[in-house]
């Protein structure tokens, strides 16, 4: 754990912006000492990161915590986008330095406004922002989560961590047996009940993320059992495909 000084000095952000992510629900700390003081482990490191490198990107706040908390939001596949969109900005920043390099040696009526085209980054930013946040699931996710509590949504979660424990039960066992089976269908209507409607194909692709590492691994294995993520992904794998 590191105190919120601590993360400061490592990161370069101030105390002040840090209280104000965990103000607004951007980055709230792992836990609080007796006396109030924000600590924060390796999870709310990661998540930082990832808030820097879309403020790097020029997201604003409000919009980086959308994504952040949007369903269908993998970090795997945001960081190859996030790739693709530093790439895009290097290469134009690196035209700009060409044009006015060309400037300098050619003059000032050397004419050449391509440089200043960002067409290219404007549309993959619209491209990875529907990946991110800006689809349906998410559209249902806000209207069903609208008036929840803190406590309501806490709940939410140990009913569903509750499944995968009982997932964690059978993960020595047959992915395909009909008890993993009916677990698996109902983790599905559990989500589509509370959450948004959970396709088949939706469940596949929250399958992979079960199993992809990570904090939700790191958590689906501390209530079923080490391997449970893996074992749901297999599960929810002869589910999709029956």
């Amino acid at each position: 754990m590191k105190t919120v000084h601590e993360v400061s000095v490592l990161t370069g952000i101030s105390i002040r912006t840090l209280q104000y992510y965990d103000q607004i629900g951007l980055l709230p700390p792992a836990k609080r000492t007796e006396a109030g003081y924000r600590l924060y482990d390796d999870a709310a490191l990661e998540r930082l990161q990832q808030i820097l490198l879309f403020r790097s990107l020029e997201f604003p706040l409000k919009e980086i915590k959308a994504i952040l908390e949007s369903p269908s939001f993998d970090p795997r596949q945001a960081l190859e986008d996030q790739i693709h969109l530093l790439e895009l900005r290097k290469q134009h920043i690196e035209n700009l330095i060409t044009l006015a390099q060309g400037m300098k040696t050619k003059g000032m009526k050397h004419l050449n406004f391509t440089a200043f085209d960002m067409k290219k980054i404007d549309e993959y930013t619209k491209e990875a922002k529907a990946r991110w946040g800006n689809t349906s699931e998410y559209k249902q996710f806000e209207e069903k989560d609208r008036g929840r509590t803190d406590a309501d949504r806490e709940q939410l979660s140990d009913e569903m961590m509750g499944l995968f424990e009982e997932l964690g039960k059978l993960r020595v066992g047959d992915p395909a047996a009909p008890e993993a089976q009916a677990l698996v269908k109902r983790l599905q209507a559990f989500i589509t009940e509370h959450f948004y409607t959970c396709t088949d194909s939706i469940l596949l692709g929250l399958g992979r993320m079960y199993a992809g590492g990570g904090d939700m691994t790191e958590n689906i294995d501390k209530a079923g059992g080490e391997g449970t993520g893996e074992f749901a992904f297999r599960a929810i794998e002869r589910y999709c495909g029956r």
